[in-house]
């Protein structure tokens, strides 16, 4: 099991940035920072989401299992919003930096043999995670945050031509805000 998911969660780590980049091209600054609804992320702040989990969560977390020694240094991904301003970012430079942390993250993948995966360490919310459990969750994480990013460009493809009603497509998510 470990190698098949050594092999494919390479795999489909590696079809990140060139998803990002169909899904986000001709998306204008403004739009890159419209959020879809209060309290909803917006294309950009998702963006700087997934490059500083690349490092800092998930490539992380892999090198201490892989080292054997250490623990899971604490993270808190909304605080990191905040204070590095995710919504003044310039997409195109962030896509770029989360290019090169992914490519960084496939050679450090590449380097490691499968038993080495079998290693675990101790999460306070989780228990024992492996690092085949950390790979399995890096792929997922990306996949729920592809969703996410759809879903605002979805919301804002349809704010774009309100008021065509453009929820004949289906359920758009994010419902806007109410008008005033």
């Amino acid at each position: 099991m470990t190698d098949t998911l050594l092999v494919e969660a390479r795999r489909e780590l590696a079809r990140l940035p060139l998803v990002l980049e169909a899904l986000l091209a001709g998306l204008d600054p403004a739009g890159a920072r419209t959020r879809p609804s209060t309290g909803e992320w917006s294309s950009v702040e998702i963006l700087c989401h997934l490059r500083d989990e690349e490092t800092e969560d998930f490539g992380a977390r892999l090198r201490v299992i892989l080292d054997g020694s250490g623990d899971f240094a604490p993270i808190d991904p909304e605080r990191w919003a905040e204070e590095r301003r995710y919504h003044e970012a310039n997409l195109p430079d962030v896509l770029e930096a989360l290019r090169a942390r992914r490519q960084a993250s496939l050679e450090l993948l590449a380097s490691v043999s499968p038993e080495k995966l079998t290693g675990s360490r101790t999460h306070k919310r989780l228990g024992r995670l492996s690092g085949q459990d950390i790979l399995a969750a890096w792929v997922a994480h990306d996949r729920i945050h592809l969703a996410q990013l759809a879903g605002t460009l979805a919301r804002l493809w349809a704010l774009r031509w309100a008021p065509l009603r453009a929820e004949y497509a289906g359920p758009i998510p994010y419902p806007p805000a109410p008008q005033r």
